[in-house]
């Protein structure tokens, strides 16, 4: 697991993924990514889920892609939030720098409990 250098927390997800190159690189490697709906806009190579419109609902395939799309995630929202279930990130007043060395950390006193 890749755990980027921490940014502020007013950063947007999109932001962040561009600041660190995700994007271009996986674009460049031809790596699909499967990202939440808070990336819309990323480009070809991220998959999100299909946005309903306004007064309208999802058409019986948008729902089936979506219920697929949910299926594959699932074990990246589970580390996320297993992540913030640690306190010691909930009211952090640190650097960022800081925050990144705690959050490689958790992963590996996840796994040795």
């Amino acid at each position: 697991m890749w755990i980027p250098p921490a940014l502020a927390g007013r950063a947007h997800d999109l932001t962040a993924a561009r600041r660190h190159r995700i994007t271009t690189t996986c674009v460049r490697l031809g790596t699909p990514v499967l990202a939440d709906k808070a990336c819309q806009g990323a480009g070809g190579i991220v998959a999100v889920p299909h946005r309903r419109k306004p007064r309208k609902d999802l058409t019986t395939k948008q729902k089936c892609v979506n219920r697929a799309h949910s299926r594959l995630r699932w074990p990246v929202e589970r580390a996320i939030a297993r992540i913030k279930t640690w306190r010691i990130l909930r009211k952090a007043r640190t650097s960022p720098n800081r925050h990144t060395s705690i959050a490689r950390a958790i992963p590996t006193l996840e796994t040795h409990r």
